[in-house]
């Protein structure tokens, strides 16, 4: 059988390839600093005001990756593994592996299969250049070559141990999962750093096979961890088979993961196009562990008194800043994820201050006025009203302090006739309590809380009470965002009433 001579120098087709390559590829080569600023991670974590992360929320539902993680907090392990598994030559090679391209080469040749002559360096540089990422079709002759010049470039920019940092952190490795933070939470629920010989090993062969079952994960594992360990991996290489499957059986972490998921939620909605990493807030994580513990107590303890769920919002009376936001009680309600600080509820009872505060405003009552508390019937549109005290019972004649400080209902009703459900709910809207229909149609039941409001709206109308009857103006309105240096921008407090 005849063979063909080549009849150009094999030194020469590369020095034309680098050349076709340095063409194709001229542009510059970013520096791991840009990569880092570049890396977008698939959740955003929200932080409290000392940046404490307090909630971890999924904003990418395309491919799940974790924070980008450097070097030195990756084990050791998987950083040798990672080597022993695709790149044996990866801290003697300056980009392309000379010899392993031969070897393939030749092989190629005798038409045999043999391993790739990728090295971890291409395979960077397939990762950040778009244009010379792996197709279903695998690489053209023209991005393999593009590939070895780019990897030249980078070896003649960056130390190994950077190409080593940015390789882990973009690379992609079973289904969604992308990046050794995602990996290692997801799949051996623990920090990179925190990865034995044997993960490390089922880590590695996932980069070169992400689809691979189980068993054959397990046998190449061994493989790798063999080549890290060498006698002494033979005991652990029994235990693979079982480890790797129960590995790959588990999902990814839950999308919200924390103790504060329903601020986290709205605050991301504000950044809907581009999702940062982190969301700084006000939030302080000691008082918002306690809230949540503090609720989640309390519901339990009045579980037989048909309280099924409950809210929390803690603000700061002289800043207005947010403190605490707890929307539900978590794993004990039928309905975590709504958030009961601004679902609209009848708030009954707590909004007597304001009317008797806004009588002694209006030189109608003082706190030592004596209000009839005795049965009441009330002419209205729709029919006679009339209101009844929580016991069912009726004290006479009470003061107004004596009234409020007891919640009775009937004096409370006489005080909004004096000052009229229309004045009141003008009242409450410039407390920052909104209502939705006017007083009118709420009529005397408006004293006892028969409109709707938000906790938060509530609360911050609260912020006026201690104050010295002073409300934040628009601009200063419950805050959960870091305020600017200084406090400057959020407007002076005017009197209310």
């Amino acid at each position: 059988m005849r063979r063909c001579r080549l009849t150009i120098p094999h030194s020469r087709l590369w020095i034309g390839a680098v050349v076709l390559g340095v063409a194709l590829h001229a542009h510059a080569i970013p520096t791991l600093d840009q990569v880092r600023a570049d890396f977008r991670p698939s959740e955003t974590v929200l932080l409290d005001r000392a940046g404490e992360p307090l909630h971890r929320l999924r904003s990418d539902a395309s491919v799940r990756r974790g924070q980008w993680t450097e070097l030195n907090d990756i084990s050791p392990a998987l950083r040798q593994a990672l080597v022993l598994s695709e790149d044996r030559r990866f801290h003697e090679h300056s980009g392309v592996d000379w010899r392993a391209v031969s070897a393939a080469a030749w092989a190629n040749l005798w038409n045999t299969r043999t391993r790739g002559a990728s090295t971890l360096t291409m395979q960077l540089a397939g990762l950040l250049d778009e244009d010379l990422r792996l197709g279903t079709g695998g690489r053209t002759l023209r991005q393999k070559i593009g590939q070895a010049v780019m990897a030249t470039r980078l070896e003649s920019g960056w130390r190994k141990s950077q190409i080593l940092e940015a390789y882990l952190n973009l690379v992609p490795f079973r289904g969604e999962l992308v990046g050794i933070d995602a990996l290692s939470r997801t799949l051996f629920a623990k920090a990179p750093h925190g990865l034995q010989d044997s993960e490390a090993a089922i880590a590695a062969v996932l980069v070169r096979a992400p689809n691979a079952r189980p068993t054959a994960v397990a046998q190449r594992a061994c493989g790798v961890l063999k080549a890290m360990r060498g006698d002494k991996a033979q005991a652990d290489c029994v235990a693979l088979d079982m480890q790797t499957a129960v590995v790959l059986a588990r999902r990814a972490y839950p999308a919200s993961e924390g103790i504060a998921p329903h601020l986290a939620r709205r605050l991301l909605t504000q950044h809907a196009q581009e999702p940062p990493p982190t969301l700084p807030s006000t939030l302080d994580a000691g008082l918002q562990r306690l809230a949540l513990h503090t609720l989640q107590q309390q519901v339990r303890e009045l579980r037989g008194r048909n309280v099924e769920d409950g809210a929390i919002v803690v603000l700061d009376n002289a800043s207005g800043d947010v403190l605490a936001w707890v929307g539900s009680t978590g794993a004990l309600s039928s309905a975590a994820e709504v958030d009961g600080v601004l679902a609209q509820r009848q708030p009954g009872s707590t909004l007597k201050p304001f009317l008797y505060a806004q009588a002694i405003a209006e030189k109608r009552l003082t706190a030592a006025s004596l209000l009839d508390d005795s049965p009441a019937h009330l002419q209205t549109a729709s029919g006679l009203y009339i209101p009844q005290n929580y016991d069912r019972s009726f004290k006479g004649w009470v003061s107004a302090r004596t009234a409020l400080a007891a919640s009775l209902n009937v004096p409370a009703v006489r005080t909004l006739v004096m000052v009229s459900p229309q004045a009141f709910a003008r009242q409450l809207g410039a407390f920052g309590i909104a209502l939705k229909e006017g007083g009118d149609y709420y009529g005397y039941s408006l004293a006892l809380g028969s409109s709707e409001v938000n906790l938060l709206q509530l609360t911050n109308a609260y912020r006026a009470l201690a104050n010295g009857g002073k409300l934040c103006d628009v601009h200063a309105q419950p805050v959960w965002l870091p305020r600017p240096s200084g406090g400057e921008g959020w407007g002076e407090g005017h009197a209310v009433g």
